[in-house]
């Protein structure tokens, strides 16, 4: 059922035509979010009101999803729900929307990376514009197509739903600010656990899929296999996020890049370091096309053998 989830995804993504006249899930999820949000998050006790929420989330969606993937639809429901929660092809079309406003003008390409980061993008040049796009494209591979096929793998439709309102959730209220840094603390620290196993598999497969077109072919495939993930095991523990780090160190080794580093978040310049402090600094439209690349050959890494193992199970 995952193997087939994700074809679906990798071919039709996100349609216009349905979205348009239904709500997504994620919307639905976003919308009770929301509420709670506006209800709750209000005067003392807030961390407890936070869990109150995140639970009042987590409640419905599993009914939802358990009721779904009931026997009697015969895994139909379920595999279409994997496949709209999964979120490859997506992430694609919007990486791929950055690429194309630069080629067009920065004030384009700023635009379209608006629509995938939170940092402020008002001032970034094509460097700028291009990292800010890398490391979404990297971070978002793991949150919204690995993680959510890891939990679907273990837990069917409920593992999935649960991730991904867990990791709505933390999108909306996860934040270290003033509003929410005692309301989102649940919602944060409980996608942070549900993470950790997903980015480092994600690391793993974007490092591995790196080194089969790799540059160095002097190297054995496993010796360089080694050397790469050793060094985004030193340093995906540099970024702000427990989890993030990893798949932004893995696609950095792969195309020799620096990630992370300075950026501006509500008009104050982090001190960040950068992950592969040596890497490109200067980088460009063809850097996003790379990366874009890269995390197609990591999900092939990931589906063409949950692919054969799914046809050899049913010959």
């Amino acid at each position: 059922m995952l193997a087939l989830a994700l074809l679906l995804d990798a071919l039709f993504g996100e349609p216009d035509w349905l979205w348009k006249r239904a709500p997504h899930p994620a919307v639905l999820m976003g919308n009770l979010v929301g509420w709670l949000d506006k209800t709750l998050n209000r005067g003392a006790g807030r961390k407890a009101k936070g869990v109150i929420a995140l639970i009042a989330v987590l409640i419905p969606v599993y009914i939802i999803a358990r009721l779904l993937s009931l026997d009697i639809f015969f895994g139909v429901f379920e595999v279409i729900g994997a496949a709209i929660l999964l979120a490859h092809r997506s992430l694609m079309d919007h990486v791929r929307a950055v690429t194309a406003g630069l080629h067009l003008s920065p004030e384009m390409g700023r635009r379209a990376v608006a629509q995938i980061v939170g940092r402020d993008t008002t001032e970034l040049d094509e460097s700028g514009i291009s990292r800010a796009a890398i490391e979404s494209a990297a971070e978002n591979f793991s949150d919204g197509v690995i993680a959510p096929a890891f939990w679907f793998l273990f837990l069917g439709l409920p593992g999935i739903a649960l991730y991904k309102a867990v990791n709505t959730a933390d999108s909306m209220i996860g934040y270290r600010n003033a509003r929410y840094e005692e309301f989102g603390w649940a919602a944060a620290r409980f996608d942070d656990i549900l993470n950790w196993i997903p980015a480092r598999l994600t690391a793993l497969l974007i490092v591995f899929a790196g080194v089969l077109r790799r540059r160095d072919r002097d190297e054995g495939l496993l010796k360089d296999f080694s050397v790469r993930f050793d060094a985004v095991m030193e340093d995906a523990p540099r970024h702000r996020s427990p989890n993030a780090g990893w798949p932004e160190a893995a696609v950095a080794y792969s195309l020799a890049l620096a990630l992370s580093g300075p950026r501006i978040y509500d008009g104050a310049l982090t001190d960040d370091p950068f992950v592969n402090a040596d890497g490109e600094r200067t980088l460009e439209a063809d850097d996003i096309d790379d990366t874009l690349a890269l995390l197609w050959r990591s999900w092939m890494t990931f589906t063409l053998p949950l692919a054969a193992i799914a046809l050899l199970s049913v010959l």
